[in-house]
């Protein structure tokens, strides 16, 4: 790493919509202990992320990473589609 760069976070998720031009839309889970009630909570999240290549498909599994914003809503670029959903 060079100087100045700090590491970039990954996230993994799903393709939930790819009907936008260069952008689709990541579906993130997690799960946690519920701090008073003692259970396991599992909660999900949506982001818009930046494909310029169109690659990425409904249902596919990606990686992507945070950047600087490119829109209103959109801060995370994709890094790779880890499993492919082709029929």
């Amino acid at each position: 790493m060079k100087q100045g760069e700090t590491k970039k976070k990954k996230y993994t998720g799903q393709v939930v919509s790819d009907k936008m031009d260069k952008t689709v839309v990541v579906k993130t889970s997690r799960t946690f202990m519920h701090p008073l009630f003692h259970k396991i909570v599992k909660k999900s999240k949506k982001y818009k992320v930046h494909d310029p290549d169109g690659r990425a498909k409904c249902g596919d599994t990606v990686e992507f990473y945070e950047i600087c914003p490119i829109s209103k809503t959109k801060y995370m670029q994709l890094d790779q589609i880890v499993k492919s959903h082709a029929k």
